[in-house]
């Protein structure tokens, strides 16, 4: 029997990085679940493990490198790592400080990027790295460095392929739409409302649509495809309103 596939999951106490660890377990990954909330990461790895999966939690900083490395250096091999720890804030351009553009930069990006280069300095050919991105890397008010944030992610997907091409390792990123996750459930009920009625669809996508396309890019099958960032968010980048 072929030994189980490990992949590690950050940001994956709730949301799309809770779904991610799921549905990766289902298919059949050993799935490190990685999150600086020691309070949730503990309480949702147990559900997962109750449903019968392969999931075992780790509180990690993605900021702090050393909380990274225990984590991998605690399982035998990396071949998948998703990066899906993040933040989001709303501010008007004119009152942003740039404390909360660093604090925004170092989480999304910073906290992209070790978990990243510590996985690729651990992985065998046809290892596999996904990051998250954004729809809002397109542009939009009230967020200017969340944009920031999430057009570095695409920059930096990008460099990373091309950079770890000839190791085999593949790097493509998730841009995912308005998703219902608590993040976004944390506006008052009315803007989300407000906000679901923008979509194509008139509503928010479920974590587990935006975890079925980070599944594609993780599984072995796909280790060709390199370099790609894929838009879920049911059309709306082709134009019109953002958020």
């Amino acid at each position: 029997m072929a030994e189980r596939e490990i992949a590690f999951v950050t940001g994956a106490a709730q949301g799309i990085g809770l779904a991610t660890a799921r549905r990766l377990a289902q298919d059949g990954f050993r799935v490190v679940a990685m999150d600086r909330a020691a309070d949730r990461v503990g309480p949702a790895v147990a559900a997962l493990q109750a449903e019968g999966l392969d999931v075992v939690a780790a509180v990690v900083d993605v900021c702090d490198r050393a909380s990274v490395l225990a984590a991998l250096n605690a399982q035998p091999r990396v071949d998948v790592m998703v990066c899906a720890a993040g933040i989001y804030n709303d501010a008007k351009l004119l009152d942003l400080t740039e404390d909360a553009f660093r604090q925004m930069l170092d989480v999304n990006v910073v906290g992209t990027f070790i978990p990243a280069q510590e996985a690729a300095r651990r992985m065998q050919a046809g290892g596999r790295i996904v990051t998250i991105s954004s729809r809002g890397a397109l542009g939009g008010t009230r967020f200017a460095h969340y944009v920031a944030s999430k057009a570095a992610v695409i920059g930096l997907t990008r460099a990373m392929a091309m950079e770890l091409r000839p190791s085999r390792i593949a790097v493509n990123s998730v841009a995912p739409g308005f998703t219902d996750t608590p993040m976004t459930r944390s506006a008052p009920a009315e803007m989300f409302a407000a906000w679901e009625q923008l979509e194509p669809a008139g509503k928010a996508a479920s974590p587990a649509e935006i975890a079925n396309a980070i599944a594609f890019f993780a599984a072995p099958s796909t280790s060709f495809v390199t370099g790609q960032t894929l838009f879920v968010d049911g059309g709306k980048s082709l134009g019109g309103l953002s958020i």
